[in-house]
């Protein structure tokens, strides 16, 4: 009876170790959005629709910023840190030839942030304050 109560006891440890499915640690679009607006007081946003076809398969998610010094970041929030690596390695294949994607495509997490121009380190900081 001890080495099961023992294994019970071990795969109960286990199992609410792993984070289940519950996405804890993720990121997700309100709360950064919210927080944005209230923290960084930004308040421009628009939604990313069919003109950004990776954008629109993030399953959930995306949001285009424009920051106060005329700068602006499309953030895509997929459901793990490998959905997001797939829709970055997305922009990846289909950029422009003439665009240096490396320059301005950045993934934290489970989020994808591809920046209009490169960003300033202050903007990066003001959007990586509020991933949330």
């Amino acid at each position: 009876m001890k080495p099961f109560a023992l294994v019970a006891l071990v795969a109960f440890i286990v199992a609410g170790c792993g984070g289940g499915s519950s996405g804890s640690g993720l990121y997700t679009l309100p709360a950064t959005k919210k927080c944005l607006r209230t923290t960084a007081k930004i308040t421009n946003f628009a939604s990313v629709g069919a003109d950004d076809f990776v954008a629109s398969t993030a399953s959930k998610g995306a949001l285009r910023v424009t920051l106060p010094d005329s700068d602006a970041v499309t953030m895509l929030f997929g459901q793990s840190a490998q959905e997001a690596s797939n829709l970055a390695d997305a922009y990846r294949r289909f950029h422009a030839k003439n665009v240096g994607v490396e320059d301005v495509l950045r993934t934290d997490n489970n989020v994808v942030l591809l920046w209009q121009l490169h960003p300033s380190s202050g903007d990066e900081n003001t959007i990586h304050d509020c991933l949330k």
